[in-house]
């Protein structure tokens, strides 16, 4: 597998603390912790990705107002 390089610019110092102590924290170099953190990232679905789902989905008849299930539900508690 062949990897390419990043760099990021304007890291305030304060970040960069951030990021070195998290990593040492972690028992990880700076480099493999920012890796590991933009690889969750980008496991996640976007926002439009989890939007578009939604809307993709079937419009559903409750058959009262949803907040009205969620009241009873707390009341029964």
């Amino acid at each position: 597998m062949s990897t390419t390089m990043l760099q990021i610019r304007n890291l305030t110092p304060d970040l960069h603390r951030r990021l070195k102590i998290r990593a040492a924290t972690e028992g990880v170099s700076m480099s493999e912790f920012v890796l590991r953190e933009i690889r969750k990232s980008l496991d996640r679905p976007s926002r439009a990705e989890v939007l578009a789902r939604i809307r993709a989905e079937p419009v559903r008849n409750l058959g009262c107002r949803a907040a009205d299930l969620v009241r009873a539900d707390r009341d029964s508690r």
